[in-house]
């Protein structure tokens, strides 16, 4: 017979009986079967005549090696490359001769060398089972307390626990019957002499079968991995805290993501400790001792379980004479509760912070940028493992991480905080009550507080007693809107006082924002710009001006209850420059509310500003009503629309307009002719004194005489004075001229010049403004 590659197949071990002289005494089958020649071909014979290659014998020797390699010839006539041993026969001059196929004998080795080399690896197992899966040979230690093997003749069942021996038992019987190996399967199984402790096994395994081809057990290859298992929880542990713990700006929200993700990874029980300045985003001492610092608990995890009575949510931390964490060296310690018993020394303090079966805690400072922010500790309870070496690396590691989303909440919180502060310090008053108007505002940050931007409202107080209502919306969030905000709502309130008309006031507030942008760093040009509202309604004529420049129209309720939105001429935003604005005016009744809001109360979801508005719309005619407080109606529009955490600030500023009664008013047109001046100072005394102002009568005389002189000397007609009667006494002189009147010192040798100054001296203010059609200069006086 020969096999594949043309050689002749033999499997076995051939054996002849030499004597001394190297004659062959008795020939087997096997060897007959490896040379091809009978017993009676080569009984009597020299075993030197089947070598291939003689050796050469000096001195007539006839000795033979005890072992070695050959090549026999072969009855076909080739040849048999065969290692050989030689054994000499116990009390006999005779030798056994064993001999076999050299190439088998090598892969027999080799495949024996493997098998020990392998037996021999601390995390390999090696079992050899037969078809009833009784272990035939192995080198397993099944973690007993005398390191036994397992003995041959043992089954699964008498190993490992129940349940895991009897699924281990189905892989195998599939791989025995079917003959398709398992390769790399993870298991997870628990011993039968201690349940409670589980291994992680990777299984190969593949069916053993006979030269016929029959099946004659199962070889497993079991793989420790243990510790493979341990790193790989390690790195998703450390990923999942990194993960979870920076996804909150909130410093106690990042706590308890910390604290949540090791429950149960790492322990039962976990507590987040911080620095009390911690949780206001202020920054702690840089190197404390932990005597030093007054901490609070920011996280428990779980939550569910009963904690002892010294560790509370938001509770401060007892203080400790000895901490057991040595925060100097920054490192990871571990305690048995016998060794923090002693640390802590007081009973009534175990008690108050240990939990209950606790039998050994892990805890780590929490470090991040040179701070020390607090501390983190683990514990474990009942029958679980101490903490190791290992998880004392992972746990500094996982301190560190959760440290930096900490202190990243710390800074934040810091940040928002001053941006809040900033934000609240810009915006006016949030009710105010004038001769015009009672105004109420309301403003909710974006993200409920979260986040800040640069949302305004304001109610400027004008002469005459007119108000100026405003509402603006910067482009951006952060500080950086909230300060662009309180430059434009500067710069509105100093144009207001110029009593500029509302489409003249945004045009030079569009010139303020192009200012604005070229100051600002080369990024951020596009960024920089806002949309704003801006009206001026006037009690005595129940006028209302308005101007917009890219911003919602307002809404007006009547005191009817029915409500509509103003039509306002869009105008470009204020980022826009060069682009005109109109003017839209409307009258108001007296006890009207006109709503002005920014885009974050009507926009939002799936609602454009269109639907927006006509649902504030149709929420303000059900909400308003004369005896319910503006606040108390901005309030709940505010909740109704903007919901608790809008993504943009919603504002909201109402105001219940008044008028002046016509009896409170007086007008006289002044003739173009010096004499006037006589006649108005009458005029106005006649009216002060029906008004029962008889106090105020010298210097009103005073300023209606040098106002009225000015308009006849350097103003055009028509001209009128108006005097108007509420809180304060206002005089009014109108002329057809739009030049500007500077009050200026006149010298001792000056005729004239002094008309503004006694103006300027004798009213509480005064000042000029610009119309269509001319100018008006005024002066209030405080009535007593």
């Amino acid at each position: 017979m020969r096999d594949a590659q043309g050689g002749h197949a033999f499997d076995g071990v051939a054996a002849a009986l030499l004597d001394g002289r190297g004659t062959v005494l008795l020939w087997t089958g096997a060897a007959k079967a490896l040379t091809g020649f009978t017993a009676e071909k080569v009984c009597g014979r020299s075993v030197r005549e089947l070598l291939a290659d003689r050796p050469d014998e000096p001195n007539g020797s006839t000795e033979l090696p005890a072992s070695g390699r050959t090549r026999l010839r072969h009855r076909s006539g080739d040849t048999v490359d065969v290692t050989f041993r030689i054994s000499a026969l116990e009390g006999s001059a005779e030798f056994l001769v064993l001999a076999a196929p050299a190439d088998h004998v090598t892969d027999h080795e080799q495949g024996a060398a493997l098998l020990r080399a392998l037996s021999s690896q601390n995390r390999i197992t090696i079992a050899l089972h037969d078809t009833d899966l009784v272990t035939v040979q192995t080198n397993a230690t099944p973690g007993t307390a005398d390191g036994r093997r397992v003995q041959p003749g043992t089954r699964l069942r008498d190993v490992l626990h129940a349940e895991d021996a009897e699924r281990l038992e189905a892989v195998l019987r599939r791989v025995l019957s079917t003959g398709v190996p398992v390769i790399r399967r993870n298991l997870h199984v628990g011993w039968r002499h201690d349940p409670a402790r589980r291994q992680a096994l990777s299984l190969s395994a593949f069916r053993l079968e006979d030269t016929r081809g029959h099946p004659t057990g199962v070889a497993a290859l079991y793989i420790d991995g243990t510790k493979d298992l341990r790193t790989r929880r390690h790195l998703d542990l450390t990923r999942a805290v990194a993960e979870h713990a920076g996804r909150s700006l909130d410093v106690a929200r990042a706590a308890q993501d910390l604290a949540d993700v090791l429950v149960p990874a790492l322990g039962d029980f976990v507590a987040v400790d911080l620095v009390s300045c911690v949780f206001d985003g202020d920054e702690p001492v840089k190197h404390p001792r932990g005597a030093d610092l007054r901490l609070r608990n920011a996280a428990q995890a779980p939550a569910t379980v009963e904690w002892p009575s010294g560790i509370r949510l938001g509770a401060p931390v007892p203080h400790l004479a000895q901490h057991p964490i040595d925060f100097p060296s920054g490192e990871t310690v571990i305690h048995d509760r016998d060794h923090l018993v002693s640390l802590i020394h007081d009973p009534g303090l175990i008690e108050y912070l240990v939990p209950e079966g606790a039998h050994s805690v892990m805890a780590a400072p929490l470090y991040a940028r040179g701070l020390t922010l607090g501390d983190i500790s683990v514990w474990r309870t009942g029958r679980s493992d101490p903490f190791t070496k290992d998880e004392a690396d992972l746990l500094t590691q996982i301190a560190w991480t959760g440290a930096l989303a900490v202190d990243n909440a710390r800074r934040y919180t810091r940040e928002h905080r001053a941006a809040v502060a900033l934000q609240q310090r810009l915006l006016p008053p949030a009710t105010t009550d004038t001769p015009a108007a009672e105004t109420a505002g309301v403003h909710l940050p974006a993200g409920g507080g979260a986040d800040v931007s640069g949302d305004w409202y304001d109610a400027i107080t004008l002469p005459s007693l007119r108000l100026a209502l405003v509402a603006g919306d910067v482009i951006g969030h952060g500080v950086p809107a909230t300060a662009t905000m309180g430059r434009l709502r500067s710069a509105i309130q100093t144009l207001a006082d110029l009593d500029l008309e509302p489409d003249e006031l945004l045009t030079r507030i569009a010139d303020v924002v192009q200012r604005l942008a070229a100051e600002a760093p080369p990024d951020d040009h596009d960024i920089i710009g806002a949309t704003c509202l801006y009206a001026v309604y006037d009690p005595v004529t129940r006028r209302c001006a308005l101007a917009s420049a890219g911003h919602p129209p307002p809404v007006l309720v009547r005191p009817d209850g029915s409500a509509e939105t103003i039509e306002v001429a869009p105008g470009p935003p204020l980022a826009v420059c060069g682009m005109p604005y109109e003017t839209t005016t409307v009258e108001l009744e007296p006890g009207s509310v006109l709503a002005l809001c920014t885009n974050g109360l009507i926009e939002g979801g799936d609602r454009d500003i269109d639907q927006g508005l006509r649902r504030l719309t149709h929420v303000l005619a059900a909400s308003c009503s004369p005896d319910r407080p503006l606040a108390e109606t901005g309030r709940t529009v505010l909740a109704g629309l903007a919901g608790r955490a809008p993504r943009d600030d919603a504002t909201l500023l109402l105001a219940r307009t008044r008028a002046v009664p016509a009896k409170d008013t007086a007008r006289w047109d002044i003739p173009a002719d010096p004499s006037a001046v006589s006649a108005a100072r009458e005029w106005t005394a006649r009216q002060l004194t029906l008004w029962g102002l008889s106090d105020l009568l010298f210097t009103t005389e005073v300023i209606v005489s040098e106002l009225v002189t000015n308009a006849i000397r350097y103003g055009r007609p028509p001209a009128q004075l108006r005097l108007i009667r509420h809180d304060v006494l206002v005089c009014e002189v109108t002329d057809s001229s739009c030049s500007q009147p500077r009050l200026r010192r006149a010298h001792i040798t000056d005729e004239g010049g002094r008309g503004l100054f006694l103006v300027a001296q004798l009213g509480a203010r005064w000042g000029c403004r610009h119309g269509q059609n001319g100018k008006t200069i005024w002066s209030e006086q405080v009535i007593g």
